[in-house]
């Protein structure tokens, strides 16, 4: 145990993480050098398109006669489950920051963390190699930060692969090793899963206490589920199956359990038979944004709930429960930490389980007073009661850190007053970079804050957010009407005093989304039963007097009254089926 140690790479998104990852595994020969390539810890296709991490990946290295255990973990404010789940599994951390880009918000917030469990942090700052590269401001803005000297900053290019074999050294130097287990009953902490049609739930596990070996009867506490072990290994990073798991290590155990429920993160595993107390596990997590996914073709209704089970063995901050709306049928409201995490999952649906997906718009969860005094939490504008039983409405506020460089510091104030957002004071991290402090409702965050953000800082500042408190506030039910039938799964929960605005730029939106019919189309926004907005979508039209060579003009307004009425007829019976644009226009209104 004393040659083991466990630790975390964790910084802003960008900055160089899975690279690092990447040279490790070189240095440590754990890949062959001809099945190497870059990010080789990204997994996931769709991490590789993207350039981000998404999911956390274990890999077991072996250095200078030690046991290395590494968890790369994501980078982005929606995926923070994901790293705290890491650290609880470890006993230090490397950080990296960007020496072109300096400290972030991101890399505060997981500092933060690491600092919450008391880990041992190792600087590091990455891409030295740039021309645009800033060493000594980026050094002394970690060194302020972190209360040490300069000179244990290590400065690193992972792309080159410069002063890599620093980094390794400082973590068998200063990490601590894997401590020595107090109890002698096995005790396992599953921090992350995935389901393989062989082997069942594989589970991801960090061993405090004991051995566990192949056919070993174990016991999942929290659920009370009972199985035997088909497999267990290391990361390699592969799953490369060995004898048996001991103290201190990290690997994965094969339970064969069939019911993805049964094997939950966060849950204590331990031989059966065994007496023991489970182990501390994580907080639970708060989902921030809520949507409704549904088929297309309601068939593939099963296909859809097997698919959302499979995901949330691998997601645990996805949550979901069973939904029905008339338009659309059957479907799931599902909990999300943020957009990029909905956006992430709609789209591993639909790749990974081959589905087609309607996704309504997201929407916050709001807690309701009725006016006969019970309380009512609702996430989806379908449920929101009449008006009249309603006696108060609150919203969830967000703690929100901006930082950015002193320059654009007048853009962002605007920005975030006009999103409501309220100042709470300044701080500098060095002279012309600031750390802006608000707290601001979440549904502004929500739509497209980010990307203003990023417009009028230029691209420089970052975001980071965390949950506050319920504060009261003035909303109402927006209903979209299009050919006079209600779209539920556009309905959208506004600002009272905003609902003008907001009705006026989705029913733009939707005529320039929805494609032409032969009959005319009214996309109306109301609230209740008055019509607050409305646009119409002209007619295609077929010239039918073009056969007419002659006669008198009686037979052409003939033709024309035949078309007229032909159009009325179509319009009080057509339909108008809905593109995936027309969800998308609303919800990036």
């Amino acid at each position: 145990m004393e040659k083991i140690r466990n630790f975390c790479i964790i910084a802003h998104i960008d900055h160089g993480k899975s690279t690092l990852a990447d040279r490790f595994l070189e240095l440590t020969e754990t890949v062959p050098k001809n099945k190497m390539k870059e990010q080789l810890l990204d997994m996931m296709e769709l991490e590789r398109e993207r350039g981000i991490t998404i999911k956390l990946q274990p890999v077991r290295m072996n250095y200078q006669d030690h046991q290395l255990n590494l968890i790369d973990t994501p980078g982005h404010v929606d995926f923070s489950y994901e790293v705290s789940r890491s650290l609880a599994a470890v006993e230090g951390v490397v950080l990296v920051v960007d020496s072109t880009q300096g400290i972030q918000a991101q890399t505060l917030a997981n500092l933060y963390l690491a600092l919450e469990y008391n880990l041992k942090i190792i600087p590091v700052i990455n891409k030295i190699d740039l021309p645009n590269a800033q060493v000594a401001k980026t050094t002394k803005e970690i060194a302020h930060l972190l209360g040490i000297k300069e000179a244990e900053v290590i400065p690193v290019s992972a792309k080159l692969g410069t002063n890599v074999e620093q980094v390794l050294a400082r973590i068998i130097r200063d990490i601590p090793a894997a401590p020595t287990p107090i109890a002698d009953p096995p005790r396992a902490l599953i921090f992350d899963s995935f389901f393989d049609d062989y082997k069942g739930v594989i589970a991801f596990v960090r061993i405090f206490e004991g051995k566990f070996k192949p056919s070993d009867k174990i016991d999942f506490l929290g659920t009370g589920a009972q199985s035997e072990i088909i497999e267990l290994g290391v990361f390699k990073p592969q799953l490369a199956p060995i004898d048996q798991l001991a103290a201190g290590q990290i690997g994965y155990i094969a339970s064969g359990l069939k019911e993805i429920k049964k094997c939950r993160v966060g849950d204590t595993v331990s031989l059966s038979a065994q007496t023991v107390k489970p182990l501390s596990g994580y907080r639970e997590v708060k989902p921030m944004v809520f949507a409704g996914i549904f088929c297309q073709d309601g068939s593939q209704y099963p296909k859809l709930r097997q698919a959302v089970e499979e995901l949330q063995l691998t997601d645990a901050s996805f949550t979901f429960e069973p939904h029905q709306v008339k338009a659309l049928g059957f479907g799931f409201r599902c909990g999300f930490l943020g957009l990029l995490h909905l956006e992430i999952i709609t789209e591993r649906l639909k790749r990974e389980f081959d589905l087609e997906l309607v996704v309504t718009v997201p929407s916050v969860a709001y807690h309701l007073l009725l006016t006969n005094q019970q309380k009512k939490e609702i996430s989806s504008a379908q449920d929101w009661p009449d008006p009249s039983q309603i006696a108060s409405v609150s919203e969830p506020w967000m703690k929100v850190d901006i930082i950015s460089p002193a320059e654009y510091i007048g853009g962002i104030m605007q920005l975030v007053q006009e999103n409501k957002g309220v100042y709470q004071d300044t701080e500098y991290l060095e002279k012309d970079r600031v750390i802006l402090h608000y707290q601001t409702p979440l549904s502004f965050l929500l739509v497209d804050f980010y990307d203003k953000l990023k417009s009028v800082s230029q691209g420089y500042a970052s975001l980071n957010y965390e949950y506050l408190e319920y504060r009261p506030t003035k909303v109402v039910k927006l209903d979209i009407l299009i050919a006079e039938e209600r779209i539920e799964a556009l309905s959208t929960i506004v600002y009272e005093d905003n609902a003008y605005r907001s009705a006026r730029s989705i029913t733009k939106k939707l005529k320039e989304a929805l494609p032409r019919q032969m009959f005319e189309v009214k996309i109306q926004a109301a609230i209740s039963a008055k019509v607050i907005a409305s646009e119409r979508i002209a007619p295609m039209r077929k010239d039918v007097t073009a056969k007419l060579y002659g006669g008198d003009v009686t037979r052409k307004m003939k033709l024309l009254k035949k078309q007229k009425k032909g159009k009325k007829r179509m319009q009080s019976h057509g339909k108008v089926n809905l593109p995936p644009e027309a969800y998308l226009a609303v919800l990036k209104r």
